[in-house]
């Protein structure tokens, strides 16, 4: 048996408790890891509180990260005492997650851990520093340079917003950050933002096309926010879009794209391939400053993890939250 937290749904009650688990429960895998680190994400603070329909498999331990040790392996890729990371690959969702003291997965959803981090600031990276260097590498790809104008980062207190900021800091962009929380102005700006917007800017029905601004964009809100940042993105320019806090739908116009040649990314990063995945944590080994990341990071115990879910749903945690299975 082994600690974890274990999501249930019976006569129509849904639960999260912390309890000890049976090793039955954990699904088929040909490597076992010992958990040492998870980290919280909206979607699993969505999978603990029920708050939307992210668990598709009962029981399930949630928790879409996690960074450890294998402790068994029949996979030729791995052996006893690798160090791994997982990001995604369904896991905490239909697949037992990250928030326990063990998990059995696929050997090629795994990734080594970067020698430059422990498993904690792995996992204060996690999904969202994982999804905002893909969303980084998106904008390099496009071919847009430190040099070629504003890039504006939404819903900028929260874990992909907080990382990709550090890390366009790093590279020398200037970065203008998009918040609810106007207090939070001054940490946003030591994180590397060059200046701080209200979100209400963006949020609001605005025009099909608006004055340029934006060299780029990593949006992570979704909805009028995600429209408004295409209608003002500054001609070629491109949006790499990974998340929808503030809505799934997308109310624009095609105007952008056939106007200004504005592209649209799609940032997936729980299926992405390996090649990918490997690519994106040698960035973060090599750009992300840990003292930043220790600056956006919130330690807390397995224990509480159920309250601090539901308090990252209410837009209640600015930046990460690691979990420390072992208490």
């Amino acid at each position: 048996m082994f600690k974890g937290i274990l999501i249930s749904k019976e006569n129509g009650v849904y639960q999260a408790q912390l309890q000890s688990i049976e090793d039955a429960v954990l699904p088929e895998g040909d490597v076992t890891v010992r958990v040492e680190w998870s980290t919280l994400n909206y979607k699993d603070g969505l999978a603990i509180t029920g708050k939307s329909p992210v668990v598709r498999r009962f029981p399930m331990v949630p928790g879409i990260d996690f960074a450890g040790t294998v402790i068994d392996s029949s996979s030729p890729a791995w052996q006893e005492g690798d160090r791994v990371v997982l990001n995604g690959w369904g896991v905490g969702e239909t697949h037992c997650g990250g928030l326990a003291e063990v998990a059995r997965v696929k050997g090629e959803w795994l990734v080594p851990l970067p020698k430059s981090f422990t498993a904690c600031q792995a996992m204060a990276i996690g999904t969202a520093g994982y999804t905002a260097m893909l969303c980084v590498l998106a904008l390099e790809k496009h071919g847009i340079k430190p040099g070629d104008g504003e890039i504006l980062v939404t819903g900028a207190n929260g874990g992909v917003g907080s990382v990709a900021i550090a890390l366009l800091a790093k590279l020398g962009y200037t970065t203008v950050a998009s918040t609810g929380r106007p207090a939070e102005a001054e940490h946003l700006k030591k994180l590397g933002a060059s200046s701080v917007i209200d979100r209400n800017e963006l949020s609001a029905p605005g025009k099909p096309i608006g004055k340029e601004r934006w060299a780029g964009v990593i949006d992570t809100v979704g909805s009028h926010t995600l429209a408004n940042a295409c209608a003002t993105t500054r001609y070629r320019g491109a949006v790499a879009a990974c998340g929808l806090a503030g809505g799934m739908d997308f109310p624009a116009t095609v105007a952008p794209f056939i106007l200004r040649g504005v592209t649209l990314y799609g940032i997936d990063s729980v299926m992405a391939p390996l090649a990918v995945r490997q690519e994106a944590w040698e960035r973060l080994a090599r750009d992300l400053e840990t003292a930043r990341l220790d600056a956006i990071t919130r330690e807390i115990g397995l224990s509480e993890a159920i309250a601090v879910a539901a308090e990252l749903l209410e837009g209640k945690v600015r930046g990460r939250v690691v979990v420390d299975v072992s208490r």
